[in-house]
Parts: structure tokens; sequence; C-alpha cells
């Protein structure tokens, strides 16, 4: 892969109307962050249950991201428990990027309505409305991205650290 110049066009978002462009979307949005070298991103889910997390190109492309210095990625979500069962080559890939990766959990109340949304810390926005018919948008608009960067903000000033690379046990 090469390295994007500053002169390269940003690639087009792609538009959301199917899990695949969904899958599609979240791959463009880590693109663009390596590309852009965004210091964090966000990325919001109830489960994570249909999130393409063991997808090898997304995992070599996250694997890029991260590799940059001072990357943080930030997982908020209201549950855990199928990433492990649903996407067992994200949950042992983390294990080797865990100094980079925070997992968090809100309260009850705020739980119930998160988003499914990435985020990076520049204009860079994934997000699907419906679920039901993967219904969504991907964009590079500022604006938009701040107003939902200080939503998730919001929530995450509330939530609690979750789901641990290891379980401790006695």
């Amino acid at each position: 892969m090469t390295e994007p110049t500053p002169d390269d066009p940003a690639p087009v978002a792609p538009r959301i109307l199917s899990r695949a462009d969904f899958a599609a979307a979240l791959l463009w949005g880590v693109q663009s962050a390596t590309a852009r070298a965004a210091r964090k991103m966000w990325w919001v889910d109830p489960d994570f249950s249909d999130w393409p997390l063991g997808e090898p190109q997304l995992l070599q492309a996250l694997t890029s991201w991260l590799r940059l210095p001072q990357r943080r990625l930030m997982l908020l979500a209201a549950d855990f428990e199928e990433v492990p069962r649903r996407h067992p080559r994200f949950d042992r890939w983390r294990v080797d990027w865990s100094h980079a990766i925070e997992a968090w959990t809100p309260p009850g109340e705020m739980a119930v309505a998160l988003p499914h949304l990435l985020l990076d810390d520049g204009p860079m926005c994934v997000q699907v409305f419906d679920t039901h018919h993967w219904r969504g948008r991907a964009s590079m608009d500022l604006r938009i991205a701040s107003l939902l960067r200080q939503e998730v903000d919001a929530v995450l000033q509330r939530s609690e650290p979750a789901f641990p690379v290891r379980q401790l046990g006695l």
C-alpha cells in the first residue's frame, strides 16, 4: 500500500445502503483516519455484533493506524459480550494493542440510545441510522463530526471501563 500524500484527493465517502456498504464505510473510515494521521477514533455501538470486526482488511487498516505514534481507539458499547463470540479474530488481535484501546460502557439510561457510529478527531464520520435496512451516511463533515463527538464525550464522561483484555479470576 502506498502512503497518501497531501496532494492526493480525499477518497469519496461511500454510500451506506446495505450491510456490505457499512463494512466498506468502516474500512474507508479507518483508512481515512490513517491518511489524515488522526490521533483518536471512537467506535460506538450497542454491542458491535453487526460490525465486521474480524475482517482481515479492517484489522490490517486498524493495525496501520495504531502503528502511528500516540493513537487511541475508544470503544463504547452497552454490552461487549457478543464481541468474543462473533469476532474472535478481533478479540485476539486487541490483546496486542491493548495499550492503545480503551473500552467503556455507559450507565443503563444512556446505553439504550447508543448510535452505530465511527468518528475520528477530524471531519470523518460513519453512522448507521437504520440497521434493519442498513441506511446511513459516511462523510467528511467537520460540523456533523464535532456535534457527534460532543454527544459521545458526554456519554463517556459518565461511563465505566469495560471489556478487559484478560479476565481476572481467583
